[in-house]
């Protein structure tokens, strides 16, 4: 099995259909598909029932948070990839994982990446995340490229199971953490030039904000240093304004 697909599901009756048939009706058939959900108390289970005979696994008992999900759903893979799609966000179109099984023989790597189509619930298009947000994509991505935050949305980035590591379960920036541990690891990352994913606008680290700008600050100064954090989020203040009257000269 090449790819691992793991989607983390709480409560999400409203988004998670979407995101099984984005998987399921996928032009090919080299993955496995695993559903992690935290005990939902809606209609999830009835979804996740009727979708059954489509899910490779499936689990659904309590957790300690998205994280701790996504680490239990991690333990499950065993594809030579795992490739998290969460409740809500979806595989950009039919032809994505056949894409990106194409670049995989072509071009052998640890991570493969893309930039992430923003979409809101009612399906309407925000754009690209490399020019909706202040993160500019590079096409030669390195762990440093993220000092000044993450530069690749979580649901675009496939890392070779083999070396990614556990998630910090209680951190709300844990999915950086990840994403700079993999690029640290790694011994070739390759930038895909279609989109993987189309990402549900909204989500965790959005509705706690204040708690993910302090996990992502700790995150950081992990990785690079409490000064180098320090400067590096002066240059972010900058960058976030700057950014914003740009857009607003354009609108």
């Amino acid at each position: 099995m090449t790819v691992s697909i793991i989607t983390i599901t709480y409560n999400a009756e409203r988004f998670l259909e979407r995101t099984i048939q984005s998987v399921i009706g996928q032009q090919t058939t080299d993955y496995e598909y695993i559903v992690i959900d935290g005990n939902s108390t809606d209609g999830t289970l009835d979804i996740i029932r009727r979708y059954e005979s489509h899910i490779t696994t499936w689990i659904s008992e309590p957790d300690r948070g998205l994280y701790d999900a996504m680490n239990k759903g991690l333990h499950r893979a065993r594809g030579e990839y795992v490739w998290f799609m969460n409740a809500g966000d979806t595989l950009h179109d039919s032809q994505t994982l056949a894409n990106l099984l194409t670049a995989m023989k072509e071009n052998p790597a640890n991570v493969y990446y893309s930039d992430a189509l923003f979409v809101q619930n009612d399906g309407t298009l925000v754009g690209l995340r490399s020019q909706v947000t202040p993160h500019v994509l590079p096409q030669h991505l390195t762990w440093r490229d993220m000092a000044l935050g993450m530069k690749v949305c979580h649901q675009a980035f496939v890392a070779s199971r083999s070396l990614a590591p556990d998630y910090q379960p209680n951190n709300l920036s844990a999915d950086l953490d990840w994403e700079i541990r993999c690029l640290k690891a790694a011994q070739k990352i390759q930038f895909l030039p279609f989109l993987l994913c189309n990402y549900l606008v909204g989500g965790l680290s959005v509705q706690h904000h204040r708690r993910s700008l302090t996990d992502r600050f700790r995150v950081l100064v992990a990785h690079f240093g409490l000064f180098t954090t320090l400067v590096n989020h002066g240059r972010i203040l900058v960058r976030a304004h700057q950014f914003k009257s740009h857009r607003a000269d354009l609108i």
